[in-house]
C-alpha cells in the first residue's frame, strides 16, 4: 500500500480468525554461543554504515526469527570475577545481527522516506544460555553515570527462572525480567552518517570545563568517533581496501541516534512496536544488546542484565511515512527520530519507593534545570538508603541499574531545579534477607513499606 492511505493505528481489537495455522517462523540469522562473533556462520557487524550488504531479504508481513550474541561477544564469563569487565575493550560494541533487507509482497524494497514498522512477536534468551551479567565498568575503561563514587570494576551474574532472575552477588532479591533489545535501527545515509560524525567530533573537540555536567559527570569521552579497531564489517573482508574506507567512516553503536539504534528502552518487550525511518534502499535493519531486565537510566552503563537471546519479528514498510508523521527538529529533513508503541507486556507492582533528586550536586552547588544532576541526586539518595539494609553501595548501583525501577523527569520548568524522581518496586526484595533491626526513622519507613 503506498501514500498516506496506510496509517499507524493503535488497536485493542482482536485479529481476525484464520482458516488456517500461521507459518512457521524463519530462521533468518542463526547464532552459535560457542563461537566468536566473526566465526559465526551469518556475518554480525558492530559499526553503522550504509554501504554494510544485508545479510539476508524479508518480506514485509513475515514472520521470522533472529539470534543475538550478547554485546560483547561472549568476552564476559559466568564467574565471580570483575577482571573481563575491568579490561574490557570497549572498540568491539556492540554486535550486531544484520542488517536486513525489507521488501514488499513484489519484492520492492522500503525506500528512503519511508517508515519500517518492527513489531516485537516474542523473545527472550538463548535456550541453554539462561544466565546474564550487570556490570559496572573502572572509572579508567568507560566508566558510569557515578563513576566519581564507583570507580572500580564490579559483576554480578544474574541466572533466569522462566520470567524471574536471582544474583548470588545481590542475596535477598528476585524480579521478573522485562525482556527487551537494547538495539533496533536502521543503516544510515551517506549524508546522515556524515551529519554524525561531524557533530560527535566537534564535540569531542569541546573544552570539558565549559560544559556545566561534565563538572559532576564527566569521566569518559564526550563520544566516540570512528575507529577501525576491532571493527566488524559482516560480508565485507577485511583488510581490503573497501573494509578500510567503511571503518574509518562507520560509526560507533554506542549512542541512540536518528535510526534508532541504541535506545535502551526498557518497555520495549512483547508486543511492541518500532516505526523506524528508512534512509537507505532496503532499510537494512540490524538489531542486538539483548536484555533480561534494565532500570530506566541503565545507571551503570553497562547496567542492564545483558545476555544472548531471540527475537521473532514482523516488519511492514510505510510508503512516504517519514515526511506524514515525524517532524525533524534540525536543520534537515533527516533530522528525525523514531516512534515507539510500548506493547501490553510487563511486570504488575503495587508498593513502591520513591526516592527524589533536585538539581544540586553533592558540593552543594546549584545547576540551572539540570534533568541530568537531579536523577543522579535521586539514585545516589536511593544507593545510601537501600545501604542501611545490608547490601554495599556497589550491590545496590548495580541493582538500580537492571531491576525494574522506573526514572522520572518529574519537574523540568520551576527553576531553578529540575526534579528527578526514581521508583523502586519493593517486591523485588526478599522480605526475610532485607528485614534488619533499625529503630531509626528509616528503618521504621523500610519496614513500613516491607512488612
Amino acid at each position: 500500500m503506498h501514500g498516506a492511505s496506510k496509517r499507524i493505528k493503535i488497536s485493542s481489537s482482536p485479529p481476525l480468525k484464520q482458516s488456517m495455522a500461521p507459518p512457521t517462523t524463519r530462521l533468518v540469522i542463526p547464532v552459535d554461543v560457542n563461537k566468536k562473533p566473526w566465526e559465526q556462520k551469518v556475518p554480525l557487524h558492530n559499526r553503522w554504515h550504509p554501504d554494510i550488504p544485508p545479510v539476508a531479504n524479508v518480506t514485509e508481513g513475515e514472520l521470522f526469527r533472529v539470534e543475538m550474541v550478547d554485546w560483547t561477544g561472549g568476552r564476559v564469563s559466568d564467574d565471580g570475577s570483575a577482571d573481563d569487565i575491568k579490561f574490557l575493550d570497549l572498540t568491539i560494541t556492540h554486535y550486531l545481527s544484520g542488517p536486513l533487507r525489507i521488501v514488499d509482497a513484489e519484492g520492492i524494497p522500503a525506500s528512503p522516506g519511508d517508515l519500517l514498522a518492527v513489531e516485537i512477536c516474542n523473545l527472550g534468551p538463548l535456550p541453554g544460555d539462561e544466565w546474564g551479567y550487570t556490570a559496572i565498568f573502572e572509572r579508567e575503561n568507560g566508566g558510569g553515570f557515578l563513576t566519581d563514587r564507583f570507580p572500580s570494576a564490579r559483576k554480578a551474574i544474574w541466572y533466569f527462572e522462566g520470567i524471574y532472575a536471582y544474583s548470588p552477588q545481590i542475596p535477598g532479591v528476585r524480579f521478573p525480567g522485562l525482556t527487551h533489545p537494547g538495539i533496533v535501527g536502521t543503516a544510515p545515509s551517506a549524508e546522515l552518517l556524515n551529519i554524525w560524525n561531524e557533530r560527535e567530533k566537534l564535540l569531542t573537540e569541546t573544552n570539558h570545563e565549559s560544559l556545566k555536567l561534565c563538572e559532576v559527570l564527566h569521566q569518559r569521552p564526550l563520544a566516540n568517533l570512528p575507529t577501525p579497531e576491532n571493527c566488524l564489517l559482516g560480508k565485507i573482508q577485511e583488510s581490503t581496501a573497501e573494509w578500510h574506507r567503511i571503518a574509518n567512516e562507520a560509526a560507533r553503536t554506542i549512542p541512540g541516534r536518528e535510526n534508532g539504534g541504541n535506545c535502551d528502552i526498557k518497555n520495549l518487550s512483547r508486543g511492541s512496536k518500532v516505526y523506524l525511518p528508512v534512509f537507505v534502499d532496503g532499510a537494512n535493519l540490524s538489531t542486538g544488546d539483548m536484555h533480561f531486565s534494565q532500570g530506566d537510566g541503565e545507571v551503570s552503563f553497562c547496567g542492564a542484565i545483558e545476555m544472548s537471546g531471540f527475537l521473532e519479528l514482523k516488519c511492514e514498510i510505510i510508503r512516504g511515512g517519514m515526511k506524514e508523521y515525524l517532524t525533524p527538529v534540525g536543520p534537515t529533513p533527516l533530522h528525525v527520530n523514531p516512534i515507539f508503541e510500548i506493547g501490553p507486556v510487563e511486570p504488575r507492582f503495587s508498593d513502591w519507593l520513591v526516592f527524589e533528586g533536585i538539581s544540586v550536586d553533592e558540593s552543594g552547588k546549584q545547576h540551572f534545570l539540570d534533568a541530568s544532576v537531579a536523577y543522579k541526586r535521586a539514585v545516589l539518595n536511593a544507593i545510601e538508603y537501600l545501604a542501611r539494609f545490608g547490601y554495599s553501595k556497589e550491590q545496590v548501583y548495580l541493582l538500580l541499574s537492571c531491576c525494574p525501577c522506573e526514572g522520572r523527569i518529574s519537574g523540568i520548568v520551576d527553576a531553578p531545579n529540575a526534579v528527578a524522581t526514581l521508583a523502586i518496586p519493593t517486591a523485588i526484595f526478599d522480605q526475610v534477607c532485607c528485614k534488619q533491626p533499625n529503630t531509626n526513622s528509616f528503618g521504621l519507613l523500610f519496614n513500613s513499606i516491607f512488612y
